[in-house]
C-alpha cells in the first residue's frame, strides 16, 4: 500500500491521462487555425497522441490489468477497459493510416478518439484505480517502477517506427 505522498502505479497512469488530455486540447485549438503551419502541427500532434496512447494501453494490458485481475474477483470493469482499448487501437490505426492526407475525417477521428479516451479515463479514475488502491495484495509502488520502465522501452521502439 502506498504511504501518503508516495506516487503509485495509478498516479503514473493518471499522469499519462493528463498529458494526453492536454494534447487533445491543443489539437482542438489547432483545428480552428488558418495558419499554414497548423496542418503540419496537427499531424505531428496526432502522431504523438497515437504513440502515447499505444504505449499507455500496452503497459496497462501487460502489467496493470493482469495484476489487478489476479487480486480482484470482479473483473467486469477490466474486460470493459480492454474492449475500450481495442476500439481506441482501431481508431488509432485509422488515424495513422490517414496521416499522409489528413482532412475533415482525420479531424473527426482524432476528436472521437479524444472522446473515447475521456470516457475511459473517467472509468479508470472513478472505478478501477480505487479498486486497485484498496487491494491489499497489490504493490502499486513497485508496479509504478515496472510500468515506467516498460513505457520507456515502448516509447523508444514506437518513436523509432
Amino acid at each position: 500500500m502506498a504511504t501518503r505522498g508516495e506516487k503509485d502505479a495509478c498516479d503514473l497512469l493518471d499522469a499519462d491521462h493528463r498529458a494526453v488530455k492536454r494534447m487533445f486540447k491543443e489539437y482542438e485549438e489547432l483545428t480552428g487555425s488558418r495558419s499554414k503551419s497548423a496542418a503540419q502541427k496537427k499531424t505531428d500532434l496526432a502522431a504523438q497522441i497515437c504513440t502515447e496512447l499505444k504505449a499507455h494501453a500496452q503497459i496497462e494490458e501487460e502489467i496493470f490489468y493482469p495484476a489487478l485481475r489476479a487480486v480482484n474477483k470482479d473483473t467486469d470493469l477490466l474486460a470493459e477497459a480492454e474492449v475500450e482499448h481495442a476500439s481506441a487501437k482501431d481508431l488509432i490505426a485509422q488515424i495513422e493510416a490517414g496521416m499522409a492526407q489528413p482532412g475533415e475525417m482525420f479531424d473527426a477521428k482524432v476528436k472521437v478518439l479524444g472522446e473515447y479516451i475521456d470516457h475511459h479515463v473517467k472509468e479508470e479514475r472513478n472505478e478501477i484505480f480505487p479498486k486497485a488502491r484498496s487491494a491489499r495484495k497489490l504493490d502499486l509502488i513497485a508496479m509504478r517502477e515496472q510500468l515506467a520502465t516498460r513505457k520507456e522501452e515502448l516509447m523508444g521502439t514506437l518513436e523509432e517506427a
